[in-house]
């Protein structure tokens, strides 16, 4: 039986580690921004079958402009209401009313998503760079293999992270 190269096992191992890497930089990336939108609308109550919100002094944000190029809706309680309310100043600094930002999901929306995807792109294909180049260099068979079954699931998982970087939601 064959042995295995130790720059096989250590190149494998280091795609791999990138890998992980990258996956778990996606983990926390949605994580955070989960946390961050739950952190602007925190004691605000969303009714989807009214389109719209309730603070926790119970006065009602409606609907009050929807920009379809960025797929988003701004929400706003009356000027009376917030103006009058004892917890204004924890809540808006606005004279206005308190506004939230509603947007729709599944998009990469804003900076630090579109930032953290590339970053978890850049290092799978940083590791599919090392796989491509140690099949070439062993000249073994079942390590070839190996490596090139890791290859196809590194490539995939850079086409479906990489695939909306690119896309253009403009809503034209």
């Amino acid at each position: 039986m064959q042995s295995v190269s130790l720059e096989f096992t250590l190149m494998l191992g280091y795609a791999v580690l990138l890998g992980v890497m990258a996956l778990l930089l996606e983990f926390a990336a949605r994580h955070a921004h989960r946390r961050s939108l739950r952190m602007s609308t925190t004691g605000f109550t969303y009714f989807a079958d009214k389109d719209m919100w309730r603070c926790p002094e119970f006065q009602h944000l409606f609907p009050v402009f929807v920009d379809h190029a960025k797929r988003s809706v701004i929400y706003r309680a009356p000027a009376s209401a917030c103006n009058a309310c004892k917890c204004k100043s924890h809540c808006t600094d606005s004279d206005h009313g308190r506004e939230i930002e509603r947007k729709a999901t599944g998009d990469l929306q804003n900076g630090m998503q579109r930032f953290h995807r590339a970053m978890s792109v850049t290092l799978l294909v940083l590791a599919t760079l090392i796989l491509v180049v140690e099949i070439v260099r062993d000249k073994a068979f079942y390590p070839r293999v190996l490596l090139a079954a890791v290859l196809v699931l590194f490539s995939m998982a850079v086409l479906r992270l990489s695939m909306p970087l690119f896309s253009r939601n403009e809503g034209a």
